[in-house]
């Protein structure tokens, strides 16, 4: 957390660097703020970090080499007390909630930063979490355990991120290595999956994933 009449210490973690400048340009106009460092893949994150003093991360979801949901568990075990604000083209209703859960202080879409981003990284450095009303709303229902939530909500922490790897089009091996764990192991969170949604293969995942948003084309080309 940052200390009083200091500045709040910002890392950047993006893979395009016209949005890590987009992103430094604003940070830039608030004298209370000072970026420390930038990352363009979650490797370099998590070696990059470890040489810094940073309040707030802002992680971006999907970055090659390790994608930012398994840098943002990985940054919340090695340091607790880092405030990780997460980053996302998709509206918070697809991943807001379960990062929100794992750890996550905060959750912006990438087409809000401009106008929430300093409130965002202030609320975040004094300790609070930066949620929208709707996902306020969420997290509420959660407490009375809705039934009628939708399938992928059923999933395990790691089963969703399984689930989100495989509609994102990687194969078996690629998510093995991502998550560095065996294929089998991602062989049976696969199984599990399908099951707990009650699908029959990975076409009908591929159908539910841009049905509801976690896809920006369709995966059935005509």
């Amino acid at each position: 957390m940052a200390q009083a009449n200091s500045k709040i210490r910002v890392f950047i973690a993006d893979d395009h660097f016209v949005v890590r400048q987009g992103l430094k340009h604003v940070l830039n106009q608030n004298p209370d703020m000072e970026v420390v460092g930038e990352a363009e893949d979650g490797g370099q994150v998590l070696e990059r970090i470890k040489d810094l003093e940073v309040d707030v991360i802002l992680l971006d979801i999907e970055m090659p080499v390790k994608n930012g949901w398994e840098v943002m568990i990985q940054l919340k075990t090695l340091y607790p007390k880092l405030n990780v604000l997460m980053l996302s083209i998709f509206s918070e209703d697809h991943y807001g909630l379960r990062l929100i859960k794992s750890g996550a202080s905060g959750y912006l879409t990438k087409a809000n930063a401009s106008n929430q981003l300093h409130e965002a990284v202030r609320t975040v450095a004094s300790g609070g979490k930066f949620i929208s009303s709707s996902l306020t709303e969420k997290l509420i229902e959660e407490f009375h355990n809705d039934t009628t939530k939708p399938l992928h909500e059923h999933l395990s922490k790691r089963e969703f991120q399984v689930f989100c790897l495989i509609a994102s089009g990687k194969k078996t091996k690629e998510i093995a290595q991502e998550l560095s764990v065996s294929m089998t192991t991602i062989s049976t969170h696969r199984a599990n999956i399908l099951e707990k949604m009650g699908f029959k293969n990975s076409s009908d995942l591929l159908h539910y994933a841009f049905k509801n948003g976690f896809l920006q084309e369709s995966p059935i080309k005509p």
